[in-house]
């Protein structure tokens, strides 16, 4: 599946460093073309002539190689790459990345790739758990690249935990699964609803709910790159999408998220309701700020939104696949079968509050698929993509 391929091989200053050679010799060996971007510090560690043996094309590092006016275009680069793998990856090059900080070849080349990009992090145990080291591998994935995590063991200061970065032979089996052609929903129409929607109290004020429109959007970019074209109706997220085989159609309310599913649904194949849609809205809605001075104390009175599971159960023709979303904090099993009934859902997908890691604003589900016939499968705690993925083998089971 490498055969072909453009690979730019981001290499930084780890003790790891020694495993591109490898990682260089095996990407080769499978047919893929591999260019190699080394920082400064990278160069301590392995040489540029190891590296462009292995490779046959000279290693880059610098953005001017002489002092002739030629330079090192990463604007190029980017667009010749057909994917990016940084492998190892600093704390410090993904605290660069994370926050684009371009001030080197390798980095500068990241934030002009239009390619997937694919991060193997590698560093002492602590540095890997520190809360920063985090949160910038959260945001790089909440980006779209693809964190390739690293094992357990003993690390170049002799203690053992996590953050040794993955084998060769496995980072090139992650590349070689992305590139595997899998367009098991060609042809397919998927409508996805995604993120929460607000319901107005006056021109400042809503209520609305804590989703960020992660999983939903991971939904849409797995189900387009795997042939699907989408029509994605997303509530007020901040999250962009990059594939062109997504519509996005943005909403605020639950009333327009239920126009345009609606709308869309009778020309698609298959919809998954993702989206927490609000249940109630308030019966009026003030033409202007409402003033607590004014006012004193209110009372709220709210009247139920239309329940778009249940509309688009209602109107589901043969062979069309309903999937549904139950986000749940006690007696999940029961009232996710409930919802599946009731809903005319072909299947469910059933999350927990009580589950750490899972829910709202996590780059993390934990879930369980419930479907007519009775079975229930249970899946451990993944990313959010990886989530998205055993969704859409779920669906496309169904949808033979």
């Amino acid at each position: 599946m490498l055969k072909g391929k453009h690979i730019i091989l981001g290499i930084t200053g780890s003790i790891a460093a020694y495993k591109a050679a490898y990682l260089i010799r095996g990407l080769v060996k499978r047919g893929a073309e591999v260019q190699v971007v080394i920082t400064p510090a990278g160069k301590e560690f392995i040489t540029p002539l190891t590296l462009a043996t292995l490779s046959s094309h000279p290693v880059i590092s610098e953005f001017f190689s002489n002092r002739d006016g030629t330079w090192n275009s990463h604007v190029d680069l980017g667009l010749w790459a057909d994917a990016m793998l940084i492998a190892p990856a600093t704390a410090s090059t993904i605290g660069k990345m994370a926050n684009g900080i371009a001030d080197n070849m390798l980095v500068t080349t990241y934030l002009s790739c239009k390619a997937p990009v694919f991060v193997a992090p590698a560093m002492d145990l602590d540095m890997f758990a520190h809360p920063t080291t985090r949160r910038n591998l959260e945001r790089l994935r909440s980006f779209g690249n693809r964190i390739i995590e690293p094992a357990e063991g003993e690390l170049a200061s002799h203690l053992v935990g996590k953050g040794r970065m993955e084998e060769p032979d496995r980072i090139i089996e992650v590349l070689s699964d992305f590139f595997e052609t899998r367009k098991d929903l060609a042809g397919k129409k998927v409508l996805i609803t995604a993120g929460p929607t607000y319901e107005r109290l006056d021109p400042v004020r809503f209520i609305g709910n804590y989703s960020s429109g992660k999983m939903g959007f991971a939904l849409a970019e797995v189900c387009a790159e795997r042939g699907a074209e989408v029509t994605l109706v997303a509530g007020p997220v901040a999250l962009g999408i990059s594939n062109p085989a997504i519509r996005r159609i943005d909403v605020e309310s639950a009333e327009e998220m239920y126009q345009a599913a609606r709308e869309a649904f009778p020309g698609s194949d298959a919809a998954i309701l993702c989206a927490a849609v609000a249940d109630y809205r308030p019966e009026q809605v003030a033409e202007r700020k409402i003033k607590r001075e004014e006012k004193g104390e209110m009372t709220l009175r709210l009247v139920p939104n239309q329940d778009i599971a249940a509309s688009l159960g209602a109107m589901k023709r043969e062979g069309q696949i309903l999937v549904g979303f139950a986000l749940e904090t006690d007696d999940g099993v029961s009232h996710a079968e409930s919802k599946l009934r009731r809903k005319n859902l072909d299947f469910i997908v059933l999350n927990s509050l009580r589950d750490p890691g899972a829910g709202f604003r996590c780059d993390t589900n934990k879930i369980a698929i419930l479907d007519n016939a009775g079975t229930r499968t249970s899946f451990p705690l993944k990313s959010k993509r990886e989530v998205a993925s055993d969704i859409v083998d779920r669906l496309v089971t169904c949808l033979r």
